[in-house]
């Protein structure tokens, strides 16, 4: 601080003017680092005539810091002579621009490894056949934690860290660290085992053991799931990797199956009519499949006659299924009324012996 004083006193007519020339560079670059940034992308995408989408390019924001910052440094460095810049504070400002642009190209380039990027779109398109969209952001992931680490290594660097000794600090505690990570190295595994396998992706609808819900995201560590209560559980990986999971998504139909117990003493003219009407009311529905219809006189009990309605329907997910079975249901109540047929009940005849 009393070298920046020391050098604003001392400061003469002629090092006015050289100061003016470092802002005017300084405005050069801020002024055209929009230009800048836009030639180079423009420059790797010799195809793309639109502005817009070249402003909205993962590196139009970083390289304009870039240029900024390049504006900055090289004020300085025109400065150091007139303004007896020690070497020592040069070299300060240098790794602070080293350091500023290194983060801002790292922020730009993990950018464009995002679902939203175009390089994401576009690969997207040549594979999307093949691998699932949660394989995809899982892969970009991993991209973006090399990427600031690689960026951290290089600050790292920048900041005079003997990586070495940082290195030999790790092995030291390696063994306390893989011992206390056993759990954490598990999940990551049994992750990569869930997006090898792909049992489910983001917004299936699955069922474990204990919870059921609609997935929502699934991370190196855990699988979020939104349960119906719109209550979000957080699973480790290493129990869904071991456990029997129903993926109710991936259901191509849907069975609606009920037994209907009438009273013995229904006529069987009746009872056969009545099952007739059963398989013609749900040939008609459109959500059925006309094969998969079953309507038989399926058993005879100490309560009544038993008959058997099952059938397939393509309305698979939850909502629609339900309101299905319900429209079903009421139909089938109307068809008995119709009928004057009455549903048996659980009954006991008992005999008081005088």
């Amino acid at each position: 601080m009393s070298q920046v004083i020391s050098i604003i006193e001392s400061i003469s007519a002629v090092q006015v003017i050289d100061i003016l020339i470092a802002i005017g560079i300084i405005l050069f670059f801020r002024i055209f680092s929009s230009s800048f940034s836009y030639i180079i992308i423009r420059m790797f995408k010799i195809k793309e005539n639109k502005t817009k989408n070249i402003k909205q390019s993962a590196f139009y924001n970083p390289i304009k810091i870039f240029f900024v910052l390049l504006g900055f440094y090289v004020a300085i460095i025109f400065l150091k002579e007139p303004l007896n810049i020690k070497d020592e504070m040069m070299f300060v400002i240098y790794k602070v621009f080293i350091i500023a642009s290194t983060i801002a190209f790292a922020k730009g380039l993990a950018a464009s490894f995002t679902p939203k990027s175009s390089f994401y779109k576009k690969l997207k398109e040549k594979t999307s056949n093949h691998v699932e969209d949660s394989m995809f952001e899982f892969i970009l992931k991993i991209i973006r934690i090399i990427i600031y680490m690689i960026a951290g290594f290089i600050v790292i660097t920048a900041l005079g860290i003997n990586l070495n000794g940082l290195v030999t600090g790790f092995g030291i505690g390696g063994v306390i660290l893989t011992l206390a990570a056993q759990d954490t190295a598990k999940n990551l595994f049994a992750g990569l085992i869930v997006f090898l396998d792909k049992p489910f992706v983001v917004g299936d609808w699955i069922q474990l053991e204990d919870f059921e819900g609609t997935v929502e995201d699934i991370t190196f560590r855990s699988t979020r799931l939104r349960t119906f209560e719109n209550a979000l559980v957080n699973i480790p990986n290493s129990i869904i990797s071991n456990a029997s999971i129903i993926n109710w998504s991936k259901m191509e139909k849907r069975r609606y199956r009920t037994n209907l117990c009438v009273e013995l003493r229904t006529p069987l003219e009746k009872l056969e009519k009545f099952k007739t009407r059963i398989q013609n009311m749900l040939q008609k529905r459109e959500a059925i499949y006309d094969d998969s219809i079953i309507v038989k006189f399926d058993t005879i009990t100490d309560n009544g006659l038993n008959i058997l309605i099952c059938s397939y329907t393509d309305s698979v997910d939850y909502a629609s299924y339900i309101a299905e079975r319900e429209d079903i249901n009421y139909k089938i109540m109307k068809i008995l009324q119709e009928e004057g047929i009455q549903l048996a009940y659980d009954t006991k005849t008992i005999h008081i012996k005088n």
